[in-house]
């Protein structure tokens, strides 16, 4: 087979430093466009991203050449550095050092990308340490409960 081809879709999980509240109204959706630039440079367009003050979800197509760990890198360094440059008391900007990064079939991305428009509705009943252990376990991820929170 002479092509490659791939489509693979991730549904990327990650929080601020210490969970602190620091995605503010004022830059939220400045900072979503951003984000998905950044993607979009890297072959990975972003299907959506939504988030609420403490954590983000991005949706997003991983280009066939590139590794997880190189575009979490990059969104979240580049993302940082941009919320920072903002100011208005976003000098202190940073995010957790981890993330969560799950596959997403074909079929379920429609769902997945209504589960993330509905963050802010979602999290009035549950915090994010509760979602992303939840995530955790539903996709067979084990983990140490020490080691998952910075």
């Amino acid at each position: 087979m002479p092509q490659s081809l791939a489509r693979i879709h991730i549904h990327l999980v990650f929080s601020t430093k210490h969970r602190e509240p620091l995605i503010a109204d004022d830059v939220r959706d400045a900072l979503h466009a951003y984000m998905a630039t950044v993607l979009q440079n890297m072959d990975c367009p972003a299907v959506l991203i939504n988030s609420v003050e403490d954590h983000i979800h991005i949706l997003f197509e991983l280009a066939r050449t590139k590794a997880i760990s190189e575009v979490v890198e990059t969104v979240k360094t580049s993302s940082s550095k941009w919320a920072k440059a903002q100011g208005g008391g976003h000098s202190g900007f940073s995010w957790q050092a981890g993330y969560g990064a799950f596959s997403v079939s074909e079929s379920q991305v429609l769902l997945v990308r209504d589960y993330i428009a509905r963050q802010q509705e979602h999290h009035q009943r549950a915090t994010f340490q509760d979602e992303y252990r939840r995530f955790l376990q539903r996709h067979g991820v084990g983990f140490d409960e020490r080691y998952v929170w910075d």
